[in-house]
């Protein structure tokens, strides 16, 4: 099999699929009421809400949390809620907030060719540093988990538009068609099997062979639901170590992921700003001229309550500005003093920087041209980097698979 493949996809049945997509687990995770609002229009209907755990009800989770979610998985899995289509995969159109269409392709990626860590040299990688801290409590759901929902969105740096873009013009059959939950736009969804998934697929190996050698073997990065996908390579891992059920591990072995492409116009990249509280922001601006800036550097503008001005960051210590302030931030921290935070939205970052010891670091978008160039370059990118889009916009687990 190749990396990128169509699975037997699950698709709940016409009855049940309008309670049954949610947002992805790691949204709204200070506003429990987002959560307590959902489960209360769903009830007890079949639900994907009912196979997850929202982080949001984290911390009151016990074993019989985890328990309720193993057997509410079991009961959809051998009920007869779903319909069941082999060897596919799925074409999915969401509409967003501002009208936009974002495109994507559900399928299964081969976790064997996926490494999350910082030192990655693997096919598919993380975008952003993985809090590993933040894998355990989601093992605990996907260990003994007999369905599989995904809120991955994977991204393909296809700037000739040769792989997505083609099943537009395709005869599909479509699965569902309906207006998301809680205001996430609405989402249409077609099958793509036979001669269809024989071309994409073609698609995919043409583009894998285009892109290894511009990208040192980069030909995929994960742009969210990174700690679900290193949840689902640990799983796998562990299943290798104590199992000798083979069947279980090469189904472990796959991860359900939604395809996308990087230039689609629709994909807007939001940049994350950077703020330290309780600082000397003058001994800040001093080291960071001295040890991190150099001429025809990349401007990036910082702002205080007296003042502001320009840093030009020298281009030699990376090739995202992001990654050199970030690392520059870490190693002054370290022996200064300072509390660092990370705020969306330029309005936000001007009103905190007003606050007395406070510095804020406006940064500017990253250009796609260099998305998959950097993280090939100098690694994956600091935590907390960018954002795709606001919280209604990420992915909803809707299509789901038999483990």
């Amino acid at each position: 099999m190749s990396i990128f493949n169509p699975f037997n996809v699950l698709i709940p049945k016409k009855e049940y699929i309008p309670h049954w997509p949610v947002i992805a687990c790691d949204q709204f995770t200070s506003q429990p009421e987002y959560w307590d609002e959902l489960r209360a229009t769903i009830g007890s209907s079949p639900s994907a809400l009912h196979c997850i755990l929202p982080e949001a009800e984290l911390p009151s989770a016990t074993d019989q949390t985890y328990g309720d979610i193993r057997e509410a998985m079991k009961a959809y899995s051998s009920g007869s809620i779903f319909d069941e289509y082999a060897d596919s995969f799925v074409y999915v159109e969401r509409t967003l907030s501002n009208g936009c269409i974002r495109s994507g392709v559900v399928g299964v990626i081969d976790l064997e060719a996926y490494d999350y860590h910082s030192d990655s040299k693997s096919a598919i990688r993380a975008t952003e540093r993985t809090v590993v801290e933040r894998i355990p409590p989601r093992m605990k759901v996907r260990r003994g988990a007999s369905l599989e929902l995904s809120h991955v969105l994977l991204l393909c740096d296809d700037d000739k538009f040769a792989v997505i873009e083609p099943l537009k013009n395709e005869n599909l059959v479509k699965l569902y068609d309906l207006d998301l939950l809680q205001g996430g736009g609405h989402i249409t969804g077609w099958l793509v099997n036979g001669d269809v998934a024989e071309r994409l697929k073609s698609r995919i190996q043409d583009y894998c062979k285009r892109k290894e050698a511009d990208l040192n073997g980069l030909l995929f990065t994960v742009g969210d639901g990174n700690h679900s996908l290193a949840t689902a390579k640990e799983c796998c891992e562990e299943l290798k170590r104590t199992s000798t059920d083979t069947e279980a591990i090469n189904r472990a072995r796959y991860a359900m992921v939604e395809l996308e492409n990087i230039h689609d116009q629709s994909q807007v990249f939001e940049p994350i700003h950077r703020i330290i509280c309780d600082t000397d922001y003058r001994g800040l601006i001093s080291y960071l001229q001295q040890n991190w800036c150099g001429d025809k550097g990349y401007p990036v503008e910082w702002i205080t309550g007296e003042n502001g001005g320009i840093l030009y960051l020298d281009r030699k210590k990376g090739l995202l500005p992001i990654g050199i302030l970030q690392n520059a931030l870490d190693q002054y921290l370290q022996s200064h003093s300072g509390q660092i935070d990370y705020i969306h939205g330029d309005e936000t970052l001007w009103k905190l920087a007003n606050e007395k010891n406070v510095i804020g670091f406006l940064l500017p978008p990253i250009p796609k041209d260099d998305f998959f160039r950097g993280i090939s370059k100098d690694g994956v990118l600091p935590r907390k980097t960018f954002s795709m889009g606001e919280a209604q916009e990420k992915r909803y687990y809707l299509e789901a698979r038999r483990l």
